[in-house]
Order: C-alpha cells, then structure tokens, then sequence
C-alpha cells in the first residue's frame, strides 16, 4: 500500500466511533492481565427474588400473639421460699385482686430480725394469700402455722402447696381474717398482718393483738409507716421497722415483753 493510500485509510479509522475502531494490541503488564482474568470464570452474581416472592418461615401475627398469650398463661407468676428446709421451693401465685406476696428483701430482713430458727412456735397468718409469709415460717421450723384465706381459688391454691411439701405443721382455713380472730380462744408467738385494704389495717390489729402471747411478735405490712401512738393504744410497742419502695414493714411486740 502506498504512502498516501496509508494516510487515507488512518484518517477514515480516527473519524470511526471508538466502539468500531479495532482493538489495539496488548502489551507488556496489561496484555498479562488481561491473559489472567480470561483464566477466571465469569460469576453472575444473582439478585435475590423479592420478598413478596420469597417463601416464608415466619408464622402469621395473629398466631404468634396466640402462642404468646397461651405461654403466658402456662406460666403463672411465681415466688421461692428463701429459707429453712424448703429454702428455693416454689410458691405459685395466682392473678388475683389485691394479691401483692410480701417481697424477697422484706421477708429476709423480718426473719433476720425474728431469727432464723422458729422451733416451736405457734404462727398465725391472717391474710395469707401466696401463703409467702406462713410458709417461710414453717419452713424455719414453726410447730403450728395456721393461714386463713376467704378467697376459694387462694385457699386451694394453698392446701395444694402443702400437700406438695408436705407441710404437716400447715393448716388452711377458707375464712374471713377478721372474724376468724374475733372468735378465736388460741394465743399465738407471732401473728402476720397483710391486710389487703388500707382501712382494714387498724380492726385487724384490734382482732390480733389480743391473740399474741405474753412475749409475742405482730409483723404488720401496709402501704403507710404505722404511729407508734396507735400501737401503744393496743398495748404493743414498735421494735423495728422498714421500707421497700411501696411497702411500709414493722414488727410489733406486747409492750414490755
């Protein structure tokens, strides 16, 4: 080809789009490189369907709100003793109105004040509910206790937890607290008060403090600090007391006991 016929031919192939001009020889590092990818097979990377067309693994709304609901009734709200030899046992505690067990840290610091070793000792629980505070007390050894629950389901709730200790010392009575102690001849070392009204606070304590023993003990639980002018008027003298949030706790005794 001639010298003007070359020149011709490189000025039509500049005016060429890139996309038609042909490919210039590879050299050097690029012509490895490119050997080196064409040794990789091409990956086609796949987008993932859309997740109205997945399949999927979840359960329905609705079914998972059953399922939660149906767990939680299977698991009923619970409390363990936390001394003596049915230390760790469980209490269940059913839903109920103004059922409110006495908490953990309350009831480790009224047995620390009391003693840990109630051998012998005759217990009345008035307002027995779990049967939290009667049942920590026969687990520390009392020789009587005797829990009192107007509520039917409760009552049962709480023979069915003696029969399950085995608590031979643990009697339940399906009674009102206030009228049981109106009418009872018995004298008890410690009587516990965790009446679930307010103004049912101070007939229980008149009802109570004529069944304590010469040296007996009154634990009352309310949601309000109780005036020691109150417990004198009932010949009772207020040796300790306590709060845990919401809860007001004292331990009475016979004045000059």
């Amino acid at each position: 080809m001639s010298g003007g016929a070359c020149g011709c031919a490189s000025r039509v192939i500049a005016r060429l789009p890139s996309r038609l001009k042909p490919a210039r020889r590879a050299s050097g590092q690029h012509a490895k490189c490119l050997a080196l990818r064409a040794t990789i097979p091409a990956v086609t990377a796949r987008r993932p369907p859309p997740r109205s067309d997945r399949p999927s693994t979840s359960r329905p709304a609705s079914e998972r709100s059953q399922r939660a609901s149906t767990a939680t009734r299977a698991a009923p709200h619970e409390l363990r003793i936390i001394g003596g030899q049915w230390r760790r046992s469980r209490l269940p505690v059913p839903d109920a109105p103004g059922l409110r067990p006495t908490p953990d840290r309350v009831r480790e610091t009224l047995f620390n004040w009391l003693g840990q070793d109630l051998a012998g000792w005759s217990v009345l629980d008035a307002y027995a509910g779990s049967g939290a505070l009667g049942f920590e007390a026969a687990s520390r050894g009392a020789a009587r206790v005797v829990m009192l629950e107007r509520d039917a389901r409760l009552a049962a709730s709480l023979r069915a937890v003696r029969e399950r200790l085995q608590a031979q010392a643990v009697e339940v009575h399906a009674a009102d607290a206030l009228d049981w102690m109106r009418r009872c001849p018995q004298r008890f070392g410690l009587v516990l008060l965790d009446p679930p009204f307010t103004d049912e606070r101070l007939p229980a304590l008149q009802a109570a403090a004529p069944l304590l023993l010469p040296d007996g003990w009154l634990y009352l639980e309310s949601g309000e600090p109780y005036a020691d002018a109150d417990a004198a008027s009932l010949g009772l003298a207020l040796h300790r007391a306590g709060r845990a949030g919401a809860v007001h706790y004292h331990l009475l005794r016979r004045a000059g006991g």
